[in-house]
């Protein structure tokens, strides 16, 4: 499959060079309009891209990377794109679309799109770059499925960007931008599409931010012996959090997200030092580690208090399927980034090398993975905790990790607030309440107001659910799976569809008509069969993706909802408690 998707069919329309005398001109239209045809956002794709690939390639150098400066030309620029997108925000307000000219629009567009490919190889890294429950997966696994999976996972997250990378570059323009994961669904397949994946990432963000509220109120629990009431800790989370979550662009997250991804690095090597020279932390092993998922006899201590043995599994444990299929569950949060990255592609200049960055922070959280699973899962075996930093038995090494991981878990948590809210902000309050744009007063401070609100409810997840290795498989089933593994195929199998369905037909940007010969259903079947044997293949093969990722969501449900009874059943484990989910000996 090539980078670059032309027309399909070259109809005496698209031989307009301009769209200046659009009778319907995008500044014209609603907010996710109906009647716009995918021929439409096609034929304004393609020239948006032309455009970037006509001007120079952004030269990001380690310094705009870390210190975010740029040169005295782009800061003018920008500054003249960003006066254009207030003036477009301000008439929008004042419902008056026709003073808006073509140029205004279209630098408004333009104002969005600041960061660079470097910017945003932080930007994926930094959501998705966790690897302390691989170990923990490893030994509900087994040595030779669990390096397999985690590798087939890995690879098919990266082609899932890959598709999402493609799409967007063919339905994305300055007149009609893409801004988010929805859009997507919207242009490749319709409204319900578009519903459908809001609700599921606007819950997959909540619950993520309520996952790393729950892991941070066991490393503040452990941090004090527990001696701090648990309910607490996450409060004191949401307090620091939310201020995070204020930041409104993505490009502000630069310097932070470099720092972060140190920060999740620093704290693999100091585990890794401390495993190798001491044994794992036998106390709290009752719930989070792996022989408690796949084989509680494997971590129970005998009459005397001596706890088995370390070892491995070379294939998969046969004493519990669910427990393993929870276990690679965590694999799945591992790759989760991908529900993201339309936001990434909305804000980057040239939308084109974030392939390269993708892959490349594929490629680096993959190694990170593998090499640190492999090592937490030599040494400590059934003990693998998750996460790993609190399987730690020296009590001093234990706070290490702990304070070092929670700095990067708020930039995460402020990382997933920030997109959530934006998610639920633009798609759902600005589609149906018609409250205002982000660019204007009134939007911003009622972006401010909401923030509260979203991490309270972070919260109450945490409060109601202690039990993170559970949670972890319960989001990942539900949502994470499914954001990052079905919808992709599904997007892409509707957009190549779409561009195969056009013949002797196309959108005139004369008229701001689109020319269709037959019934929807016809034009689906044609589009399925009309790219060639290869482009065929290619659809079948989409299709039974998303079949198998359907499948595996059902699978992982009933994994996780039976893990999470079989943990409630620990007496010590309750919801709104003072008693912290890793004291289980109180």
């Amino acid at each position: 499959m090539a980078e670059k998707d032309e027309p399909i069919a070259a109809p005496p329309y698209t031989q307009h060079p301009a769209a200046s005398s659009t009778l319907i001109k995008p500044q014209q239209r609603k907010p996710h309009d109906s009647q716009v045809t995918f021929e439409e956002y096609n034929y304004y794709a393609i020239r948006t891209r032309e455009e970037e690939d006509a001007a120079p390639a952004p030269k990001a150098t380690w310094r705009e990377i870390v210190l975010r400066k740029k040169n005295a030309h782009e800061s003018a620029t920008h500054a003249d794109f960003q006066a254009s997108a207030e003036r477009a925000s301000e008439v929008q307000q004042a419902s008056d679309h026709l003073v808006i000219s073509d140029e205004e629009w279209t630098n408004a567009s333009r104002a969005f799109r600041t960061a660079s490919g470097g910017a945003c190889f932080y930007l994926i890294t930094t959501d998705v770059l966790g690897p302390y429950g691989v170990g923990f997966a490893m030994g509900t696994l087994g040595w030779g499925p669990g390096i397999a999976l985690y590798t087939v996972f890995g690879f098919m997250a990266g082609y899932s960007g890959y598709l999402i990378w493609r799409v967007f570059l063919g339905v994305d323009s300055y007149e009609f931008p893409a801004r988010n994961y929805g859009d997507l669904g919207f242009r490749t397949w319709g409204t319900t599409a578009r519903h459908v994946t809001n609700v599921m990432q606007a819950i997959g963000l909540l619950l993520l931010l309520g996952q790393v509220t729950i892991q941070f109120g066991e490393n503040i629990s452990q941090v004090s012996k527990f001696k701090l009431c648990y309910v607490v800790c996450p409060v004191i989370f949401i307090c620091v959090g939310f201020m995070l979550s204020q930041i409104r662009t993505l490009k502000a997250y630069g310097l932070i997200a470099n720092f972060a991804v140190w920060l999740n690095m620093l704290v693999i090597f100091i585990t890794m030092g401390v495993i190798a020279n001491s044994p794992p932390n036998f106390a709290i092993s009752t719930l989070g580690s792996a022989g408690s998922a796949v084989d509680p006899d494997s971590i129970t201590p005998d009459d005397q208090g001596n706890y088995p043995p370390i070892f491995h599994y070379a294939g998969l444990p046969a004493s519990s399927l669910v427990g393993s299929i929870n276990g690679l569950l965590s694999g799945v949060l591992a790759y989760s980034g991908a529900q993201l990255f339309v936001e990434f592609l909305a804000e980057m200049r040239r939308p084109r090398d974030f392939l390269k960055a993708m892959w490349g922070a594929q490629l680096f959280i993959y190694t990170v993975y593998l090499v640190y699973g492999c090592f937490v899962y030599h040494y400590q075996g059934q003990y693998s905790f998750q996460p790993s930093y609190q399987g730690v038995s020296p009590y001093g090494w234990q706070t290490a990790g702990n304070m070092i991981s929670l700095v990067a878990a708020l930039i995460a948590a402020g990382l997933y607030g920030n997109i959530g809210v934006k998610v639920l902000y633009n798609n759902v309050l600005m589609d149906i309440f018609h409250t205002p744009p982000l660019t204007t007063k009134r939007g911003k401070f009622l972006y401010a107001s909401i923030v509260p609100v979203w991490w309270a409810i972070a919260f109450i997840i945490a409060g109601a659910i202690p039990d993170y290795f559970g949670f972890v498989a319960i989001i990942s089933s539900s949502m994470l799976l499914n954001l990052t593994y079905t919808l992709p195929p599904f997007f892409a199998l509707g957009y190549d569809i779409q561009r195969h369905a056009v013949a002797g037909e196309g959108f005139d940007p004369l008229t701001g008509q689109t020319l269709r010969q037959e019934s929807t259903v016809k034009r689906l079947m044609r589009g399925f069969t009309g790219g060639g044997m290869f482009q065929t293949a290619i659809n079948v093969w989409h299709v039974l993706y998303f079949l198998c990722s359907l499948s595996m969501c059902g699978l992982g449900m009933y994994a996780a909802i039976v893990g999470m009874i079989n943990a409630f059943k620990v007496h010590q484990l309750n919801t709104f408690s003072c008693r912290s989910p890793l004291n289980l000996n109180a």
